[in-house]
């Protein structure tokens, strides 16, 4: 098999060139986000994990050894910070490579 494509991992009208990686809003629209000039930078992170977690998973990175990314959920929670409850989601991103270095470098994957 081959690595996840951009359009798996960034939407179908994800496309780059050597400097710019352009990722359409309407590609997030599936996993929750309402595309505005206003989104946040949050927002957007939320949308983007959401989707790759759809993609990057165990099960498919088991069929998949060319997968080296993988995103979990963790087990949700309340916790309490600045007199509120908040609900948490945590996530697990894992990054695979061989063991040759131990410093986590983009170029690797």
């Amino acid at each position: 098999m081959a690595e996840p494509t951009l359009q798996q991992v960034f939407g179908t009208n994800a496309t780059q060139d050597a400097n710019i990686l352009t990722i359409k809003k309407s590609d997030l629209t599936g996993v929750g986000l309402t595309p505005a000039a206003t989104n946040t930078a949050e927002s957007l992170v939320v949308a983007l994990v959401k989707l790759w977690e759809k993609t990057l998973t165990a099960t498919n990175q088991e069929s998949n050894p060319e997968q080296q990314i993988t995103i979990e959920d963790g087990f949700p929670s309340i916790v309490f910070r600045n007199n509120s409850n908040y609900r948490q989601y945590p996530k697990t991103i894992a990054f695979q490579k061989v063991d040759n270095s131990t410093d986590l470098d983009p170029d690797d994957y």
